[in-house]
């Protein structure tokens, strides 16, 4: 799933800071608690699933199977993430179901705060950054606790909590990144993700895959996406995730509730989606993995949609390992008109790319395109959730079968919903001007990017015969994502947005162009500590954009550099000669995917998407810190309530909203948690 902002979320995770209205049962929204709670640089929301009551019966218990297996995969993301991160989770679970002392104190409170954070970022380390986060209480306190717990009740016994996990929860230099992109580094032997064994370098690794290659094979698998790299006798060896492997148990619940989706779907094209699905989880064959990925693209009837396996792979330095995920939705019909307009002119968009000729499609092919409800979200899309998807991944199944797209447009919602009056569009942008256009177009023009960007954007261009797809290796997914957003940004300044009925005017694709500007080179920061260098893939990828547009623009005076009030501000002067600009890049980007380039998409990213001015970063911080936000956003799922008749079949399901942040994870973590602690 190549996201914007979910995967995962920017377009994939920006800021939305608008107040427009969305037509998504307004009415409605009026009494939905959209906001739970903050702490750390973290916000617990809610999602509305409007329309969920008015499905047929048999589509409730569909999406409520699907639902459930979206749940039972949850522990693996967390042991993806870090092979200690159960273990220090359930510990902390432990402590936090059974101490009977002073909960009240502030020690106890930042264990609560501490634990809260790694739920939400599926292990110790931040969901974004990937860095390390520290405990703000004491070892001593820690032990003190950790005595007070009957040992029965903890995952290992309390001497292998202090021998093993102290180090990795205390010890700042003791598996510090999840996912490392410094250059120059070996970026297997520095991340500390667990989908490569201690030892395994980044030589051994890429000789390892580049073996299994064949140059010729115009159908290559994802080479192991599903699967751990580990030395057995010295010899390299993939521990694949499968039934009966490494991940069995949680896998065998999943299967369970696919088993169950089978019975209640709707149409035949669904049910073998699902069938390939359950036999590729049962053998772990990639091939398989393919004919699910094919089928579930020419499954263009069904109402109810999902994604569930193996699919993203953000959280491997070498993007080959994919993170566990699942989302379940069902369409928006009302909404997907307007992704229906620009999927039925995916072909004028190819032909009018900026791009070299050689690196078009001279044939578009399933291209497809939908808004979607989210009704639950699971494994590495929760908490933290993508506002878009564009899948399969794979470069020749979008060359032989085409994509299909999402933009999740009730998770946009309650986004646009849970920031209305926080103070931070007045901050940030320069005049009344830019304010008022972002009010009344942000929402709109905010999910046409999103729109554009998955449904087009990924799907464009091809490679060169020869070119597998992989060959920038730590700098793919950055460049991806920017070849993406460019193609996006470039069209939604033409006239044919107006033309088609998807942007009223100019000044709503101007609201656009004005808030990923400000982001890319600005407000973004907000997001990393003061000092370090951007590392996550969507981040690197705005500010590689807005900074070449910035330096290549000078001349012109495209983009300004505007000081008001003491404070810093860029300023969009032409936006026209911007658009030329978000053309001229997409040009060179997709020239680098096109003949998988190395050195020059690692240069672009180097030059332009890594390092950060370090005053301008100090006042964003300042200034942001006084609004008193968290710059990162995640959800509680709802709670499907089953009513039965005297026979116990299933009559009717509801949607319970209730269920507070802490008493979902530790129901998750009670009902839905099957993995041994390590694995």
């Amino acid at each position: 799933m190549k996201t914007v902002s979910f995967f995962l979320i920017v377009i994939l995770f920006i800021m939305i800071s608008c107040t427009n209205t969305n037509p998504i049962e307004e009415e409605k929204a009026d009494d939905f608690q959209f906001y739970l709670e903050q702490f750390a640089d973290l916000k617990i929301l809610r999602y509305p699933v409007f329309g969920f009551e008015e499905l047929p019966l048999q589509q409730k218990e569909l999406i409520y199977y699907l639902s459930q297996a979206a749940i039972e995969g949850r522990d693996i993301i967390f042991d993806q993430n870090n092979k200690h991160n159960l273990a220090i989770r359930r510990t902390l679970e432990a402590i936090y179901a059974n101490y009977e002392g002073d909960r009240e104190n502030e020690d106890f409170k930042a264990l609560e705060v501490y634990l809260k954070r790694i739920w939400f970022s599926n292990g110790i380390h931040h969901h974004y950054s990937t860095d390390k986060f520290m405990p703000d209480f004491t070892l001593d306190y820690f032990t003190d606790l950790l005595n007070t717990i009957d040992e029965a009740k903890l995952p290992i016994s309390k001497n292998e909590v202090i021998k093993t996990l102290v180090p990795v929860m205390f010890d700042p230099a003791f598996d510090a990144k999840r996912v490392n992109q410094t250059e120059g580094e070996d970026l297997i032997a520095t991340s500390a993700n667990n989908y490569w064994a201690d030892g395994i370098t980044l030589a051994e690794a890429e000789a390892f895959y580049a073996k299994m290659k064949d140059p010729t094979d115009r159908t290559p698998v994802s080479y192991g996406l599903n699967s751990r790299l580990e030395k057995v006798n010295g010899e390299l060896t993939e521990n694949v995730w499968k039934v009966g492997g490494t991940y069995s148990a949680a896998i065998e619940k999943i299967v369970y509730w696919l088993d169950k989706a089978l019975t209640v779907t709707e149409n035949d094209d669904q049910a073998q989606v699902i069938r390939y699905l359950i036999d590729y989880y049962k053998t772990g064959d990639l091939k398989t993995f393919d004919k699910y990925n094919v089928a579930w693209l020419a499954d263009q009837n069904s109402h109810i949609d999902f994604v569930n396996g193996f699919i993203e792979t953000y959280g491997d330095p070498l993007g080959l390992k994919a993170s566990w995920e699942s989302v379940v939705n069902f369409k928006n019909v009302e909404a997907t008109k307007r992704t229906e307009i620009i999927s039925s002119n995916a072909q004028w968009f190819e032909d009018h790319s900026p791009v070299d000729p050689r690196f078009k499609k001279e044939e578009v092919k399933g291209v497809t395109a939908k808004v979607i409800t989210a009704a639950m979200l699971g494994g590495d899309c929760y908490p933290a959730t993508p506002i878009g998807i564009n899948l399969p991944n794979a470069d020749w199944i979008r060359r032989d079968h085409g994509s299909k797209s999402v933009t999740i447009e009730n998770i946009t919602y309650a986004y646009d919903k849970a920031s209305e009056g926080n103070g931070f569009l007045e901050e940030f942008a320069f005049s009344q001007e830019e304010i008022d256009r972002i009010r009344k177009y942000g929402f709109q023009a905010d999910n046409l990017h999103t729109d554009l960007h998955e449904c087009l954007g990924h799907g464009s261009g091809q490679l060169l015969p020869g070119v597998a797809g992989d060959e920038l290796k730590a700098y793919g997914a950055s460049i991806e994502e920017a070849r993406a957003d460019l193609f996006a940004l470039y069209y939604m300044g033409d006239i044919k947005m107006i033309e088609l009925g998807l942007l009223p005017n100019e000044d709503a694709y101007k609201s656009a162009y004005d808030d990923y500007i400000r982001n890319g080179l600005m407000t973004q920061l907000t997001r990393i500590k003061l000092g370090d260098d951007v590392e996550q893939a969507h981040m690197r990828n705005r500010q590689l954009i807005s900074k070449w547009a910035y330096e290549n623009g000078k001349a012109d005076n495209v983009i300004e550099r505007v000081s008001k009030d003491d404070k810093t501000y860029f300023v969009v002067n032409d936006y026209k000669k911007l658009q030329s600009l978000f053309g001229e890049l997409l040009a060179v980007i997709q020239r680098v995917k096109s003949e998988g380039d190395f050195e020059a998409g690692k240069k672009l990213v180097e030059d332009y998407a890594v390092k950060v001015e370090l005053d301008l970063h100090k006042e964003v911080l300042a200034r942001y810190e006084k609004l008193n936000l968290a710059p990162y956003s995640g959800f509680v799922n709802p709670v499907y309530m089953l009513e039965k008749d005297d026979n116990g079949e299933i009559v009717n399901i509801t949607l319970d909203y209730t269920e507070g942040y802490a008493e979902q994870m530790m129901r998750y973590a009670k009902k839905h948690s099957w993995l041994p602690t390590y694995n």
